[in-house]
């Protein structure tokens, strides 16, 4: 049974059905190929719906029930954020069940919706901030590989898993162009810039040097294994310490970085969509927000009648 995000009733737990049980390990194995962060939520999130759900059979489910089910979590103190997740999760699930029993015809999460939440500007680096860190000197095997990482992240906005699971036969470097599977396992292709191009050819280089390299990985550690997300979020954070940048970086940032200065640039909030593989244009226009701040900051500096007056 999956790890629940907070502790359930006995009562509850003991009641789940053995047919909810085969679900649920028909779910994981239907998940198998899906980066491990997701198929893990879905998985936590889809536990959670059985331990509510008790001996209920969770193909005969009506909205109601969900409807409560998401109540009942949300007063347990979970945010509206969280809750909206665990509903894409129980989404997921239903589809799954609707491909499998003819049996049911509709999802019971159709029409649900979860709490609203405050919405939260992601975090970006400033242009200076963003080169200030990418710039690492490469001292050794890992500063190489590294930096052509954090390169590579800032250059095409990738995701954490996205260059965790880069192969080898997915990045052209000759031009410029990198092929990744995102989020519902759809393929996009991002262009490279050359400082990034320019990193990745030096650490391919190193690359050769390491014994028992894996085959298909780009990026991989001393002892020749893919590196994993976790590693890459540690060095993140230690190279933004060491190149002496005032906040705490996460691989996430970068991304939102290369989408906020992409826009600045451009305007061109479709393009943006495309590069980042956001299904709805919707999710990219959170960056037109920071970079009306970006415009605000420089109003208020140089507008002579934005300034305040000061006091008689």
């Amino acid at each position: 049974m999956p790890t629940l995000a907070m502790p359930l009733p006995k009562a509850s737990a003991a009641k789940v059905s053995t047919a909810n049980v085969a679900w649920l390990a028909a779910f994981a194995t239907h998940l198998a190929a899906r980066p491990a962060h997701t198929r893990s939520a879905y998985l936590r999130d889809t536990g959670v719906l059985a331990m509510l759900a008790g001996d209920a059979d969770l193909t005969r489910l009506a909205a109601p029930q969900l409807r409560r089910f998401l109540a009942t979590m949300h007063g347990r103190g979970l945010s509206g954020r969280s809750v909206a997740r665990m509903l894409s999760s129980w989404r997921a699930f239903y589809r799954f069940v609707i491909e499998r029993d003819p049996a049911v015809k509709e999802s019971p999460c159709t029409g649900l919706r979860a709490p609203k939440s405050p919405k939260r500007l992601p975090s970006a680096l400033s242009p200076d901030e963003a080169v200030q860190l990418v710039a690492i000197p490469e001292s050794d095997p890992l500063a190489v590989r590294d930096r052509a990482v954090f390169e590579l992240a800032y250059s095409s906005g990738l995701r954490l898993a996205e260059l965790a699971g880069l192969d080898l036969d997915r990045i052209d470097v000759a031009n410029g162009e990198v092929r990744v599977w995102g989020k519902g396992a759809k393929e996009r292709i991002v262009p490279v810039g050359a400082a990034a191009r320019d990193a990745i050819r030096a650490w391919l280089d190193v690359r050769a040097t390491i014994p028992h390299a894996d085959p298909k990985a780009l990026f991989v550690g001393r002892k020749g294994a893919r590196i994993n997300p976790r590693a890459i979020q540690r060095r993140l954070a230690v190279w933004a310490v060491k190149r002496g940048l005032p906040q705490h970086v996460h691989p996430h940032m970068l991304r939102h970085s290369f989408a906020s200065h992409v826009l600045q640039s451009s305007g061109d909030l479709r393009a943006v969509q495309e590069m980042l593989g956001h299904a709805s244009i919707a999710s990219t226009q959170v960056y037109t927000h920071l970079d009306f701040q970006a415009l605000a900051k420089v109003y208020d500096k140089a507008h002579p009648r934005a300034k305040k007056r000061p006091a008689k």
